[in-house]
């Protein structure tokens, strides 16, 4: 066994819904601008844009249910209700027809943003990291096992209020082209997660707050701020 100067860090990991055993994070990318809806109300076209990716580190993971202190750095924090993908297989250049071989289950994630420091990132055309990929930033709820791709509605509530909800067929790039087109950007491997995007209606919440993600058949991802 090697000898390490500081302790290793804990391995990141998710529930698995309905067994004991835990699924280990090894990555967390994440699919910008995938709902029509969505990329118009952030000023983009949805008909002239390949998918793009952004990551958050994976101890930005945060178990459902969690009641976390408000984000630093930030007055406008905003919720972004998306299906997660979780890979049991990797590999690189993986053709559309064999992606969903690589799916080991699916969760709810909120993929919580500082919209403030995005939006002054835009401005200047720096990089969004610290808008995307800040503390506890990854909501998911547990991950249900099986490839086939969830089907029906993606919602989320803000103290019970839908503010989010859509059908996951209004995905712009469907799981199994995501899959395929990030393969050729980076190899994929085993515990990597996917956030598919999010569509319309994404807004803030604020302290004292609890917002939660729903998608059918899936455990929901909530979370509360102090």
């Amino acid at each position: 066994m090697p000898d390490y100067v500081l302790p290793p860090p804990p391995v990141v990991s998710v529930p698995v819904d309905g067994d004991s055993r835990r699924f280990p994070v090894r990555r967390i990318f994440c699919v910008g601008r995938n709902y029509a809806e969505h990329a118009r109300e952030m000023g983009g076209n949805p008909d002239a844009e390949p998918p793009f990716f952004f990551t958050k580190p994976a101890d930005a993971v945060v178990e459902s249910g969690a009641v976390l202190p408000f984000p630093v750095a930030t007055a406008d924090l905003h919720h972004e209700a998306e299906l997660v993908v979780a890979l049991g297989a990797g590999g690189a250049f993986v053709p559309t027809d064999a992606a969903l071989s690589l799916v080991w289950g699916y969760a709810a994630g909120n993929d919580l943003t500082r919209r403030d420091l995005q939006a002054e990132a835009k401005a200047a055309r720096r990089p969004w990291d610290m808008s995307k990929g800040f503390d506890a930033s990854a909501v998911l709820g547990a991950i249900r096992p099986g490839s086939a791709v969830p089907q029906g509605r993606i919602r989320c509530r803000v103290d019970g209020r839908v503010t989010q909800d859509a059908d996951l067929s209004e995905m712009i790039w469907p799981v199994a082209g995501i899959i395929a087109h990030l393969s050729r950007l980076v190899t994929l491997a085993p515990g990597d997660l996917i956030f598919t995007g999010t569509p319309a209606g994404v807004g803030p919440i604020s302290a004292r707050q609890t917002c939660v993600v729903e998608v059918e058949g899936l455990a929901p991802a909530a979370v509360s701020f102090r």
